[in-house]
């Protein structure tokens, strides 16, 4: 197996590994399986939309005990977004989490990383609109006391959000749904995470 077959295969495993709750989420989990292994190119070779579908790793830093989500103000999408970025041709999805924690909130990941909890698929917005993200969704535990250095070229700034008081109107529009996969997971009741939406 080549180092591309190899990278394929850590992806369709990755995809493979989470749950589909509910039909939608089996319908695009069965949809992402196809285009993996449709052959075609998986990582973004040229910014910033070549291939015009690719994968991205973002990672939902939550801190429990404070009910809260820590987001980045994304200078290029326009929006409150999980901190995260694209995979690298030949990259494992978990490598970017590992690489995007250095680069864009200055630490090291703080503790193993399971599979993602969820995947979606969205048509970008903002400067850098006209291209589809195929995202796999990662968990992190950081707490807020945390010192954390956010990268001024990428982002406008961060902030801990309670679950409550998300930015929902100006944030990826799948957030709500991690925010229901995260509680799931956690078996806490739905209505103890997810924000009134």
């Amino acid at each position: 197996m080549d180092a591309t077959e190899l990278a394929r295969a850590w992806i369709r495993q990755e995809i493979a590994a989470i749950p589909a709750p509910d039909e939608t989420s089996a319908r695009d989990l069965e949809a992402a399986l196809a285009w993996v292994d449709s052959g075609v190119e998986l990582c973004r070779r040229v910014k910033p939309a070549t291939p015009p579908v690719h994968l991205v790793s973002y990672f939902v830093v939550s801190d429990e005990a404070a009910g809260a989500l820590l987001l980045v103000d994304h200078k290029n999408a326009q929006l409150w977004l999980p901190p995260g970025g694209h995979v690298e041709p030949g990259e494992h999805p978990r490598d970017t989490v590992r690489r995007e924690l250095q680069e864009e909130l200055g630490i090291a990941l703080p503790h193993d990383l399971g599979p993602p909890l969820m995947l979606s698929r969205s048509d970008t917005v903002g400067r850098t609109a006209g291209h589809t993200d195929i995202s796999l969704w990662y968990w992190l535990r950081i707490p807020r006391e945390q010192a954390l250095q956010f990268d001024a070229e990428e982002f406008h700034g961060l902030r801990w959000f309670a679950l409550d008081a998300l930015p929902l109107a100006r944030s990826d529009p799948h957030l709500p749904r991690f925010v229901h996969a995260l509680s799931t997971h956690l078996g806490h009741s739905a209505s103890m995470l997810t924000p009134p939406f």
